[in-house]
């Protein structure tokens, strides 16, 4: 009889000790002056808006992959629809900056899928543009190309 007591009175007594901890985490977590007094201010930093991002990196691409007259055409392409994506992103991301301080959780949850989205959509644009130039480079610009898209470095680049 003694031990099925013990059966029942343990769990019973786990259960309580769980309810405990729980409701201290709660309370805890629940009191706003206790989580704004935790939290370290961020500093406060400039971004760069993709539009500013893309012409620098249009620039560092151009000298990199040294396009000839007769690539010309696409390149200008390809560089319109990175512009035309940037000018898309900084209006999704501008839209944020201001709507952030009103917006409750589920509208967070939207914008960064809408975002995440855009992203997807502007990829699929690009890829054609990219991959029509790409196919009218020589072997070593594609060399080139590849070694920036593998390393993330620009610039001029020397092979053997």
């Amino acid at each position: 009889m003694e031990r099925k007591f013990n059966q029942v009175a343990f769990p019973a007594s786990l259960v309580v000790v769980l309810v405990a901890f729980f409701s201290i985490i709660f309370v805890v977590n629940a009191n706003p002056s206790f989580a704004a007094s935790s939290k370290k201010k961020a500093p406060v930093v400039a971004r760069t808006s993709a539009v500013d991002r893309t012409e620098d990196r249009i620039k560092q691409l151009q000298g990199a992959l040294m396009i000839t007259e007769e690539q010309e055409v696409l390149w200008n392409n390809m560089t319109q629809v990175m512009r035309e994506n940037a000018r898309e992103m900084d209006a999704l991301t501008k839209d944020r900056a201001e709507n952030t301080k009103t917006m409750n959780a589920v509208e967070r949850m939207k914008l960064h899928s809408q975002i995440t989205e855009a992203q997807l959509n502007h990829q699929k644009k690009f890829i054609p543009t990219f991959e029509a130039l790409y196919a009218g480079m020589s072997d070593d610009q594609k060399k080139i190309t590849d070694t920036i898209f593998q390393t993330g470095k620009h610039g001029k680049h020397k092979f053997n």
